[in-house]
């Protein structure tokens, strides 16, 4: 084959060489996978990514029968390279080094200082390629007092503020059902080391990119951080509930529960006329937005009572109907047999070594000029050492066979 033609996309061009492990890192290549951009996932030899043996559940087979593939591992490392590259051992640091050369971004997520003692440093990796965009993400950032702590998703979640506004009111706190601060994170991840490139592009220059998980937790607070800075009061858990806007929650029904997300005076009137509440609307209490935020103890036990005499589906269509932006609480199975999720195409099949043809989700991410090919599996643990090391850095068979028996790769 010829090295590196068989992807598509707007990043065809850039390679990245990927030290990083379970999801921060890795959810970043993958979106520059998505792109089209080549990926070589350098993992530790016999045990790999921690998040390879996160399970249950696993990948099954054909039969049925579970494979050593997690479903975890497989959500952050489609459309990858895996090689195996002991860092620890002088060789495979050189063979590091090798990779980095002809890389174009460089991502890992070692504590501070971590892959200073294996030569693998920005400052270290400068030398061999100054064009090199080498990005670091750990719990805290380079610098300052936590820098040397480790940093997990939960953690961050409860020291950045997201639990303290996650919740119901007066509850427990609550973190969000996914690792969104290592998502963010890793989309942060992606945008900075594009930015990077586009700056390499006028001055030839590589950079070092210091990503933190807490910054980005502060960061995503969006609004609700600048309601503190404006006000000086820290926002309280609603649960559903809106802060700033009013209706704007899941409501309970006959048989379930719906959202409904009024985004203006128009769309609460209509709301209520379909509720046969007409009243409500009228009322000088709730007539505009910031009247119902003020009187919401009043309001939404009126819109609560209206709501529960009807089923889910009879609500929704109603309120479709008369343009009141509403929807189902789907569980995931609803959501990838939702006909407008199936007709964007955010469930693909791959063909896996292990699992045979199985499922992944798609890159949410439509170009029209580069659209992005299609995804192809998560890679079984150094499947692909020997395709690298052969055809990117030329080693020859005996080579790479010394290297294995060594334990280098």
């Amino acid at each position: 084959m010829v090295w590196g033609m068989n992807r598509s996309g707007p990043l065809v061009h850039v390679r990245v060489l990927d030290l990083s492990r379970v999801l921060a890192g890795p959810w970043a290549s993958q979106v520059l996978a998505d792109l089209g951009a080549e990926v070589v996932k350098v993992e530790r030899p016999g045990a790999g990514d921690d998040t390879r043996g996160w399970g249950p559940p696993f990948l099954r087979d054909a039969g049925g029968q579970v494979t050593s593939e997690s479903a975890y591992f497989a959500s952050a490392n489609r459309s990858k390279r895996s090689v195996t590259i002991d860092l620890a051992h002088p060789e495979g640091q050189e063979l590091v080094r090798r990779l980095a050369r002809q890389s174009d971004i460089l991502l890992e997520n070692y504590k501070v200082g971590g892959l200073e003692r294996y030569g693998l440093s920005y400052t270290r990796l400068r030398e061999v390629n100054p064009r090199l965009v080498y990005c670091s993400i750990t719990g805290f950032g380079q610098t300052g007092p936590y820098r040397h702590r480790a940093g997990y998703d939960f953690l961050l979640q409860g020291m950045g503020g997201l639990m303290s506004i996650t919740g119901e009111a007066g509850g427990q706190p609550m973190k969000v059902g996914v690792a969104i601060v290592d998502l963010l994170t890793g989309m942060y991840a992606a945008t900075a080391v594009l930015a990077a490139l586009a700056h390499r592009e006028r001055t030839g220059e590589g950079q070092h990119v210091d990503l933190a998980l807490l910054d980005v937790q502060v960061a995503m607070l969006a609004n609700q951080a600048q309601s503190y800075l404006a006000t000086g009061v820290p926002p309280l858990r609603l649960g559903n509930a809106h802060p700033s806007i009013v209706p704007y929650q899941a409501f309970a029904t006959a048989d379930g529960h719906i959202v409904v997300a009024v985004g203006n005076d128009g769309q609460f009137a209509r709301l209520c006329e379909v509720a046969g509440r007409p009243d409500l609307a009228a009322d000088p209490r709730f007539a505009q937005n910031a009247g119902r935020v003020a009187h919401r103890a009043l309001l939404v036990p009126e819109l609560e009572a209206a709501l529960r005499g009807r089923t889910s589906a009879t609500w929704i269509a109603r309120l479709e109907e008369a343009g009141v932006p509403c929807g189902p609480i789907n569980d995931l199975g609803q959501v990838f047999a939702d006909p407008q999720v199936a007709h964007r195409r955010m469930r693909r099949e791959v063909e896996h070594p292990l699992a045979g043809r199985t499922a992944v989700t798609a890159s949410p991410i439509q170009l029209s000029g580069t659209p992005l090919g299609e995804p192809t599996a998560p890679p079984l643990l150094g499947q692909h050492t020997r395709e690298v090391l052969s055809g990117l850095l030329g080693l020859p068979d005996d080579e790479i066979e010394r290297l294995h028996r060594a334990g280098v790769v």
